[in-house]
């Protein structure tokens, strides 16, 4: 039995997470050889405001057992920001090594992007993150805090070990597309000693790798790259607040952040690997039912190829793209649908392959 721990989390998280477990449902009804079950822990920023903390004290010791975690969003009016991201999201992030974020974009059939005169030929791609150190890595601190010379101190963590098996994993995935091609970000003109590090392993990991076309750009070259010429970029590889940048950019690409599906990886399955939106609380509509469910959907069917089930998670892709293709889509693609309107369409979709003959 595969176990699922759930953490909806806040704002719209709750709404499209829920989808998302229908959605889940509904595909894997005819797998007999998938059986799972769900856990529902609810931490977030209201768990914060009744109790101190974002999460239970023990949370991490729950959540080991699991063989994968959905999450929903992190983030809150009432609770400062860097509260609710270390206090929760993070701090999961960092205790099971979740060493990788990987963050496909792809712009489906029927949906508009931003750039005029691009389709879905145009964008498809995949951003592979450094996921637990960099700017990330939580290591710096404050001095006369309060007084006139006060000091913020910020320190990037890079190590070589992280960088190679970053750089491993994305020329891995390079080999399965069609391209065969990496684009590695830094900021190497100016970041001269942690960039500096990153430009010299990548290339040393690209030598294992001749049949994977490798380029070195740039960070503010690769987001004007991926503006001017989306379909010159395949498998974009960068530092956890580089990756975490570009990725909303290249999610932005694909008509909305509410699109973009997200996993964070533990490569060794020592520990669950967490699967969420890249869209985050989205404050401003919670409770309108106009959130756009289609990247908690997708995620769990990133989620569901972590697990071994491949089959069912091309069910819950196709049941997407033929929803978008339909013409269906919530206001932030510039549709008419409500939330449960895609939700019945992309309920629909499912069944109706699991009731079409098998070729």
């Amino acid at each position: 039995m595969t176990r699922i721990a759930v953490i909806p989390g806040d704002g719209v998280g709750p709404e499209v997470i829920q989808i998302g477990l229908d959605v889940l449902e509904a595909a894997t009804a005819a797998e007999p050889n998938f059986a799972y079950e769900t856990t529902t822990f609810p931490w977030g920023s209201e768990h914060y405001l009744s109790t101190g903390a974002m999460m239970d004290a023990d949370a991490l010791e729950q959540l080991a057992p699991f063989d994968a975690i959905y999450f929903g969003a992190v983030g809150s009016a009432e609770v400062p920001d860097h509260v609710t991201l270390w206090g929760l999201r993070l701090k999961i992030v960092q205790a099971f090594d979740q060493a990788i974020s990987l963050r496909p974009a792809k712009l489906l059939p029927g949906v508009r992007g931003p750039l005029a005169g691009r389709g879905p030929d145009d964008v498809d791609l995949v951003v592979v993150r450094e996921n637990t150190e960099g700017e990330y890595s939580g290591v710096g601190g404050f001095s006369h805090r309060g007084q006139p010379s006060e000091i913020a101190l910020q320190t990037s963590v890079y190590t070589r070990g992280a960088i190679e098996r970053t750089a491993r994993y994305a020329f891995e995935l390079a080999r399965t597309r069609p391209a065969h091609r990496v684009s590695s970000v830094t900021k190497s003109n100016a970041s001269l000693h942690a960039s500096v590090l990153w430009d010299r392993v990548v290339a040393e990991v690209a030598e294992a790798y001749p049949d994977v076309e490798c380029e070195s750009l740039l960070v503010d070259a690769a987001a004007a790259r991926l503006i001017l010429n989306p379909a010159s970029v395949d498998v974009m590889v960068g530092s956890n607040l580089h990756g975490d940048i570009l990725s909303d950019l290249t999610g932005a690409l694909t008509g909305s952040l509410g699109m973009a599906p997200s996993g964070n990886l533990n490569l060794d399955g020592s520990y669950p690997s967490m699967f969420e939106p890249v869209h985050g609380s989205a404050l401003d509509i919670v409770g309108r039912g106009v959130a756009n469910p289609i990247g908690a959907v997708l995620s769990a069917a990133m989620m569901l190829d972590e697990l071994g089930a491949p089959a069912i998670a091309a069910t819950i892709r196709t049941a997407v793209e033929r929803v978008c293709a339909s013409g269906h889509g919530t206001p932030d693609i510039g549709g008419s649908d409500m939330s449960a309107d895609i939700a019945d369409a992309l309920l629909a979709a499912v069944a109706e392959q699991l009731a079409a003959p098998a070729q």
